[in-house]
């Protein structure tokens, strides 16, 4: 062939390039220009690739083709304070180092929950039940790792997670992957938006895809931990303590997960499987949490802002639960941070559940509606002889 039927032949099949890999097309092997930038760097699939818009849509359609059809879904795991605890050795506390946890951290057992970073200068601790939490969570979803610390770290973790490669082998993404600056997104991972869930214990860094979200309880078992978000009290590593195995975080959300996956791929949904969107089931999910519960606040937000506007308002509602300003005789629960305000008294005459806005934030994260009397509001008096409110119209 010509050389000038060569080249119209490569200009007619690209651009549009689908994507470089060492700098150059993998379909037309043409160099990268400086002005020709688009889509996203997939390093972590494989150093020096870069896919085009075009490219990824196509391979995220075969990739929910194939998951569907193997009844999985895509699931993004954060690592610290979400499946693990970091810190680095010299700033284990002087409690800690009484009782000898940096001797007692494992280098070699695979079994093992408290390791040594070699050339880190770290210890990590795994949460409790991640081991069966991410066999389980295998045989429902494609595993991501997704962090904000630097890939030899990541890699490292990944390894202690996941020693035989089985759950994650390359889906590690770390913070020079991502395509915006403290910010995660899922334009790095090759799945659809309608079939990706995510565990992680910041919100902030999801501001696309807070649908997808499923916020995680923060893990702090090292003292440096709880200092870093302004926790004064012993860590779990200072009480020699953990979160229990059979109802701690992990345990609760793989039950939720769980939950997810079966009502995605319910057989007697009508709607076809590649049209389902599992945030949807999400929200659905999570809107039982507080089903037929009627809330109303009382002092918890300051006088000069709108209540409707405030965190705990919206997450009740995401909860399920209907939010109010008055009390009034449908109300179920009052939440106050201090039992001396007229409604909370008025809760306490009239038998409505008063309770701290804890309550709330504990639903939040258990999925599912916490005993009432595990979060009493403070200067609840119960002595029958002090003062009472009398029961009025606006405490029946």
């Amino acid at each position: 062939m010509p050389l000038g039927s060569v080249k119209d032949a490569e200009i007619k099949i690209c651009p549009p390039h689908p994507g470089y890999f060492g700098g150059l097309c993998f379909r037309c092997g043409k160099g990268q220009d400086e002005e020709d930038v688009p889509g996203v760097a997939f390093g972590y699939i494989h150093k020096g690739l870069r896919l085009g818009t075009s490219e990824m849509d196509r391979l995220r359609g075969s990739e929910v083709k194939n998951l569907l059809r193997e009844r999985k879904l895509v699931l993004i795991l954060d690592l610290d304070h979400t499946l693990i605890n970091s810190t680095r050795l010299h700033d284990i506390s002087a409690a800690e180092m009484d009782l000898g946890i940096q001797s007692a951290a494992s280098k070699n057992d695979p079994d093992g929950s408290l390791f040594t970073l070699q050339g880190m200068h770290m210890l990590t601790k795994l949460r409790p039940f991640v081991r069966k939490f991410l066999e389980e969570a295998s045989s429902m979803f494609e595993l991501y790792i997704y962090t904000m610390g630097d890939k030899a770290y990541a890699v490292e973790i990944a390894k202690l997670l996941d020693p035989g490669n089985v759950y994650f082998d390359s889906k590690v993404i770390s913070n020079s992957d991502c395509t915006q600056r403290h910010q995660k997104g899922l334009d790095v991972v090759l799945g659809a938006d309608s079939v990706a869930v995510i565990l992680d214990d910041t919100e902030y860094v999801w501001q696309k895809h807070k649908e997808n979200l499923i916020l995680m309880e923060r893990y702090h078992y090292f003292a440096a931990s709880c200092r870093q978000f302004g926790f004064s009290n012993q860590s779990l590593s200072e009480m020699m303590q953990d979160e229990r195995e059979s109802d701690g975080a992990l345990a609760t959300i793989l039950d939720v997960l769980k939950r997810i996956h079966t009502i995605f791929f319910d057989s007697g949904v009508e709607t076809a499987l590649s049209s389902r969107d599992v945030r949807q089931v999400i929200k659905m999910v999570r809107q039982e949490v507080l089903q037929g519960c009627k809330l109303v606040f009382s002092r918890v937000f300051r006088s000069d802002c709108n209540p409707q506007d405030q965190i705990m308002w919206k997450m009740a509602e995401q909860l399920g639960a209907v939010c109010c300003s008055e009390l009034d005789p449908s109300v179920t629960h009052v939440v106050a941070v201090h039992a001396g305000t007229e409604k909370a008294r008025c809760a306490a005459v009239s038998k409505k559940f008063l309770l701290h806005p804890r309550w709330i934030e504990a639903c939040n994260y258990r999925w599912r509606r916490q005993p009432e009397e595990d979060f009493p509001v403070p200067g609840l008096k119960e002595d029958k002889g002090k003062e009472k409110v009398t029961e009025d119209a606006t405490c029946n």
